[in-house]
């Protein structure tokens, strides 16, 4: 019997390749037996990764994005999978939110992961075969902050939900993962200038402590694999449990101290 688990002979493209999560994905993705296609803005961000092929195309710039996309479906034809994983925001609340701000995120996090994935999805359903997955976020189900970045990554949600729908018919499957706080680089200028920043985080998560990379990138592998060929349309979070309840109203509420 053949592992359902495993990816080898597979094609995978995995935007946002040489960030955080994105570098855990290729390597969960390159252990599976897969082939990687990594897409990032500069040819230094995909620097030290096992690649099949590479794409360079700024999600901001939707035009370029599809463009870079159209052009390696031309000469590779459609991956197996994908995991749009790209995105971006910064720390902020509805005050420090304008026009500008709002442009931005839904440019980066929703409209280039459209204009990214709509070429590949149409050959995908030519072919009869695919599997999406969009990393959104716990952003995506309720508040924390980031009002713009939640919007585009909701809007994720309901795209990926659009896909699974309408195109299932034609083999493609569509899932989201939604994470939590991740402990990646990004958090590092953050907790120099705050030591003490994760006592205030860490209590509002059920686990007691952030997600890995590696722990996306699994949720991402079985959605892309054999394993969960079943399934489409659905939302994981990988959140240490954040989502699940409010453990800091339990325990500042209702625990007997």
């Amino acid at each position: 019997m053949t592992n359902p688990f495993r990816l080898d002979g597979k094609s995978v493209l995995i935007t946002g390749a040489g960030g955080g999560i994105g570098r855990a994905l290729v390597e969960a993705f390159r252990t599976a037996g897969a082939s990687i296609i990594g897409v990032d803005r500069e040819p230094g961000m995909l620097e030290g990764l096992d690649l099949a092929h590479t794409i360079l195309c700024d999600q901001a710039d939707p035009k370029d994005t599809r463009l870079a996309i159209e052009q390696h479906l031309m000469q590779h034809g459609a991956p197996d999978a994908v995991v749009s994983n790209a995105g971006w925001t910064r720390a902020e609340v509805l005050e420090q939110v304008d026009d500008d701000v709002w442009a931005s995120e839904l440019a980066i996090n929703l409209g280039g992961a459209y204009a990214l994935t709509d070429p590949i999805i149409k050959a995908m359903a030519a072919r009869g075969q695919g599997s999406l997955v969009f990393i959104a976020s716990v952003n995506a189900l309720g508040h924390y902050g980031n009002p713009a970045y939640s919007a585009a990554k909701a809007g994720l949600v309901a795209y990926s939900k659009a896909i699974a729908v309408e195109r299932g018919r034609n083999g493609v499957r569509s899932n989201v993962v939604c994470p939590g706080s991740v402990r990646t680089p990004a958090w590092d200028h953050r907790l120099e200038a705050d030591p003490t920043l994760l006592d205030n985080v860490l209590p509002h998560y059920p686990l007691g402590r952030m997600v890995s990379p590696v722990e996306v990138a699994n949720a991402a592998l079985f959605f892309c694999s054999d394993a969960s060929s079943g399934i489409t349309g659905t939302v994981l979070p990988v959140d240490a449990g954040l989502t699940a309840g409010n453990l800091r109203f339990v325990d500042d509420v209702l625990r007997t101290k």
